[in-house]
């Protein structure tokens, strides 16, 4: 991992670029496949899936006897551990719920916000070489929470983890397809699969490409959500074996995942970066680790000011402090994704079960989106009631507001029913 001596604030920018190949280059490559699968819908689905995944897909929907099998193929201890982290984020997230609140303005004038889950939505979980049924708790609870009447699911893995998970947290109908043309395919509807309002999940860059463009069609998505990434802020009262440990299980992801490590003691940084290279070596996949890794950075700075600074130009999707004091860092910290404090906060109890969300914003998104949460899944409406005596004391200040726009129906609705009340 390379060590950066003190870098100057204006090569931040160029330091902190994540590892992603040209946005323009990608949505070219992705475009052509939503209009396929808009104009073609099964067919396309079935001739994508051949073209990228080597699959031929007789039908769309995964097979019922499938899905019911999937359980009977998993050990105990397994299904265990899903329905325990399944419990705790239903905990979390069920603290979510905000109970109606009637606000009387003035007089007469009541106003009140109701949620309502949304009627339809479409879950993603990628395939690739980790089945990760964790995505399917995180997105599938508060789906269930909101009370979102149809739950699709797009996947091209078959893992029993998944289709467990999936029964568990109330999914609808699930299809066995995945990649851009997923998203496609739930965001235009098929033959096979639904329309649905809103797409959730993260993906590769193509995936979040195909989130991104649809978004400017008005398909309304969780937010961009692509390759993993995790920031360590460390200091002399850290342990370079379990910042080693914390990267790595970024790296792990993929070779576009990025990690990042910022620390004002440069001999941490060492230490870290050899027992980093030992726990690498004993990784299944550690040559997805290895390239993450190259592609990634450890900074050294000179005050703990300049390293919050630095860390809030970031922007991370996972950020761990493991410093003296975290808690009150984390007060200084205004654009994170999700923050983990201390020695024994790992980033990993958050991807699978301490009970937050692990769907959060990469690229730098943190710094104007949050991660997944019950809100994403609910639309809020607002309902007012006014009374005549309301009426006649709110009235006047809208017909002078009206008149002042040019506006004189507004003013006359409000003038025919206060006429009314002489």
């Amino acid at each position: 991992m390379q060590i950066i001596p003190f870098p100057k604030k204006s090569d931040w920018p160029a330091l902190l670029a994540r590892p992603t190949q040209s946005i323009a280059n990608i949505e070219k490559a992705v475009a052509p496949i939503l209009e396929k699968v808009r104009t073609e819908g099964d067919t396309a689905i079935r001739a994508l899936t051949l073209q990228f995944d080597k699959i031929k897909l007789g039908e769309i929907a995964m097979p019922q006897a499938t899905i019911d099998a999937a359980e009977t193929l998993l050990s105990e201890e397994l299904k265990a551990a899903i329905r325990q982290a399944y419990q705790n984020i239903r905990t979390f997230h069920e603290a979510q719920h905000q109970p109606v609140q009637k606000i009387e303005t003035m007089p007469g004038v009541t106003c009140w916000r109701k949620s309502v889950g949304i009627d339809k939505v479409g879950l993603y979980i990628p395939g690739g070489s980790a089945p990760l049924f964790s995505t399917v708790l995180m997105l599938g609870v508060p789906a269930q929470l909101a009370g979102c009447r149809e739950v699709v699911l797009c996947t091209p893995s078959d893992h029993p983890a998944i289709l467990y998970a999936a029964q568990l947290v109330g999914v609808t109908k699930i299809f066995r397809v995945g990649g851009a043309q997923a998203i496609a395919a739930m965001a235009y509807g098929t033959e096979s699969v639904p329309k649905v309002y809103k797409i959730f999940g993260p993906g590769n860059q193509y995936v979040t490409a195909a989130k991104m463009l649809l978004a400017k069609e008005g398909v309304a998505i969780d937010m961009p959500a692509g390759p993993s990434e995790v920031a360590v802020y460390a200091d002399a009262t850290a342990l370079p074996s379990f910042v080693a440990a914390d990267l790595l299980s970024q790296a792990e992801h993929g070779a576009d995942s990025q990690v990042l490590l910022v620390s004002t003691d440069k001999k941490f940084l060492a230490a870290v970066n050899l027992t980093l290279s030992t726990q690498l070596e004993a990784l299944p996949r550690k040559e997805l680790a290895r390239q993450a890794i190259e592609n990634s950075k450890a900074i050294l700075v000179e005050t703990q000011e300049e390293a919050i600074e630095l860390l809030n130009e970031y922007a991370a999707e996972h950020l761990i402090l493991s410093v003296e004091n975290a808690e009150a860092v984390s007060e200084q910290i205004y654009n994170a994704g999700s923050i983990f404090l201390g020695n024994y906060t790992p980033e990993s109890c958050g991807d699978y079960a301490s009970g937050t969300n692990h769907t959060l914003p990469t690229n730098g998104h943190a710094r104007a989106y949050s991660g997944v949460s019950l809100d994403s899944f609910v639309k809020k409406i607002t309902v007012q009631h006014i009374t005549p005596e309301g009426l006649k004391e709110i009235g006047p200040t809208v017909e002078a507001m009206a008149e002042a726009e040019s506006l004189q129906a507004h003013k006359r609705a409000v003038s025919l029913r206060l006429s009314s009340l002489k």
